[in-house]
């Protein structure tokens, strides 16, 4: 399948904003309308139980070894490097048994035999290396037999806990995948009667989307409803949480699936292509797998798994850290708002957020509080009456972001790095911002941030022409693409130097 260049994807109505939302039929309403709690990555909690299980082993050999041998023998090197090897054994055997996967968790019998199985083979392994080693007198009989019974009780019996909270989870939704399809032809019914069999897949497939009529595509498709066109599957995407979207058209409707992924690309959404009937076969290493089902990757959504994990943290931290150091300034800010004119210290505006949630953030106030503009529907300019004395000068040097900081600590709706969050209104040459630059709500993909690779180079302040926010939009999108900490890290530390250039910012 050809790599589809999101600098040409190019968007429509479905994708540009509007004052009132796209109408829904009422099934998909309905369906929208469930309660759906945040999920849970399968990817990092497959991850969090090996790293628990590894220091679970570890801690009950060196608890062992601390209470019987060390009082004895004292300390001796060689059973540390006995416990930690037999840990990392043990997640290697666990690993190779399929332990590790999410029906595992679920704690049926036969995980429980293979859980047994795979500590015993440990055990036989480590035996068998002190054997060859010739160190068997070394290590204390006593000390090895505890370790094997404690360890698989310790094992059963977090496993056991971990299958109730497992269970609990899935009950809840948050390890499913919600899944919906686009084409409701045979190729399309044939796919939800597939993937709603493979229970173990992980899948919930939601309903089908279809740009057909209704006297062309049927309103029930292997038993899930039709919910709308490709059109209502953006809104109804940004109504409630879509994990994956099965495009399920013949390869050879190229037109027809472009049409489509023109319209999907700027949800933060995983898109794959159905291959499952299609004659044309590619080698094996070309298809990635749900479940049994072969599927062409077409876009993944940017920032997931231990990603998101990683990121969080770090706003968490490096943000907590920023925040502390920036207090002082803040509190010198705040009076100095205060006895320059009238009014509250902080400005809240409505922005957009992830996959256009509407947020509202902190910044400090910089115009006259009965001249304030919190829809940003007259833009900034040089001299603009409405901003104050104090204004003029946390403007230019871009101070009065600095609550946006509360937004990352506390809120979690802003990252320290992404795409800068605008304001609902905002305008570049009397048009609004997804207006004026196609596929403009792709940058949305992922969470905004305080600064950005936009902003590092250049393209900070007034837009006043369509180019700036063109420019904008284009740095915004390559972020997305090629984020990592490191590229994180770079834009912090570039952003003081980029704020020293101020020709933009009034």
């Amino acid at each position: 399948m050809a790599e589809f260049d999101t600098r040409t994807m190019g968007t429509n109505a479905a994708t540009r904003g509007r004052t009132e939302p796209r109408k829904l039929t009422a099934v998909a309403l309905a369906a929208a309308a469930e309660h759906t709690p945040p999920a849970y990555s399968q990817i990092v909690l497959a991850g969090m139980v090996r790293l628990i299980e590894f220091g679970l082993i570890a801690l009950i050999g060196f608890g062992i070894y601390g209470a019987y041998v060390v009082p004895i023998d004292g300390f001796e090197l060689y059973y540390a490097t006995a416990v930690v090897g037999i840990a990392a054994l043990a997640v290697l055997a666990l690993q190779s048994v399929g332990l590790y996967q999410l029906q595992a968790f679920c704690g049926d019998a036969n995980s429980f035999i293979r859980l047994t199985s795979a500590w015993s083979l440990v055990f036989f392994i480590t035996i068998g290396i002190s054997f060859f080693a010739k160190a068997g007198d070394q290590l204390s009989r006593v000390w090895l037999a505890t370790f094997f019974i404690c360890g698989a009780a310790a094992l059963l019996g977090f496993r056991l806990a971990l299958a109730q909270l497992v269970r609990q989870w899935m009950r809840d939704g948050r390890l499913e995948r919600r899944t919906v399809i686009v084409g409701a032809g045979e190729e399309g019914e044939r796919l939800v009667h597939t993937l709603t069999a493979q229970r173990e897949s992980g899948l919930r497939v939601l309903g089908v989307f279809d740009d057909r009529g209704d006297d062309r595509a049927s309103l029930n498709c292997g038993g899930r409803p039709k919910l709308g066109t490709v059109d209502d599957l953006v809104e109804f995407a940004r109504r409630t949480r879509v994990d994956l979207v099965v495009v399920s058209l013949p390869i050879t409707a190229e037109k027809r699936i472009l049409q489509m992924l023109r319209k999907l690309w700027v949800l933060p959404v995983d898109i794959r292509l159905s291959a499952h009937t299609n004659k044309l076969r590619f080698r094996p290493r070309s298809y990635s797998y749900i479940g049994d089902v072969p599927v062409l990757d077409v876009f993944d959504r940017p920032i997931t798994d231990w990603d998101v994990v990683v990121k969080g943290l770090f706003d968490k931290i490096v943000g907590g850290l920023l925040l502390i150091a920036a207090l002082p300034v803040m509190v010198c800010v705040a009076i100095a708002i205060k006895f320059d004119s009238r009014g509250p210290v902080l400005f809240r505006q409505k922005r957009y957020g992830f996959n256009n949630e509407l947020i509202e953030v902190f910044k400090f106030r910089s115009m006259y509080v009965e001249q304030s503009d919190p829809t940003a529907a007259k833009l900034v300019t040089r001299g603009d009456p409405r901003v104050t004395r104090v204004g003029r000068f946390i403007r230019k040097t871009s101070i009065d972001e600095l609550p946006q900081l509360f937004n990352v600590v506390f809120k979690g709706n802003l990252s320290l790095v992404g795409p800068r969050p605008h304001a609902v209104h905002a305008k570049a040459e009397d048009r609004l911002y997804d207006e004026a630059v196609d596929g403009y709500f792709a940058r949305h993909r992922v969470k905004p941030g305080i600064t950005g690779w936009a902003q590092v180079n250049g393209w900070r302040g007034e837009t006043d022409n369509q180019k700036k926010i063109q420019r904008r939009v284009e740095h915004d999108l390559y972020y997305i693409e090629n984020w990592s900490v490191l590229l994180d890290l770079y834009i912090l530390a570039a952003t003081p130097f980029a704020l020293l250039k101020t020709e933009n910012a009034y």
